[in-house]
């Protein structure tokens, strides 16, 4: 079982930079891929980019390539959503995701198997 939680959410103006994290415990078998992904209001749950956790390779929408940079810390159990150049597009709840099922597309939330709680940004015009 895996347990994350986000943090570092906030309201920004565009333009500006926001740093999330995610801390991860508990079934250290299950960090496969580690992936964010966010929702906006009456939206579908989006992809935004997944950081393999053996190798620290890492991919993205195209929404956010170029502006966003996933990273993760091993010694601190970590992963880090960074995030610059924000636009009010870009708001949202973002959540961190564990533990991809075999098999299962990576842009695809119901491939995976535990999630954050959720953290907010706003980025206001």
């Amino acid at each position: 079982q895996v347990q994350l939680v986000e943090s570092g959410g906030g309201s920004v103006q565009a333009g500006d930079s926001l740093t999330l994290s995610c801390v991860v415990s508990g079934g250290t078998s299950n960090r496969n891929i580690m992936a964010w992904f966010r929702q906006g209001l009456g939206n579908e749950r989006e992809f935004v980019g997944l950081i393999k956790w053996s190798d620290a390779s890492t991919s993205y929408s195209d929404s956010v390539t170029g502006r966003f940079t996933i990273s993760r810390n091993k010694g601190k159990n970590t992963v880090v959503l960074q995030m610059n150049s924000l636009k009010p597009e870009d708001t949202a709840v973002y959540y961190c995701a564990a533990d991809r099922r075999f098999g299962s597309p990576d842009s695809e939330a119901r491939s995976y198997r535990f999630w954050g709680q959720g953290t907010r940004v706003t980025v206001s015009s």
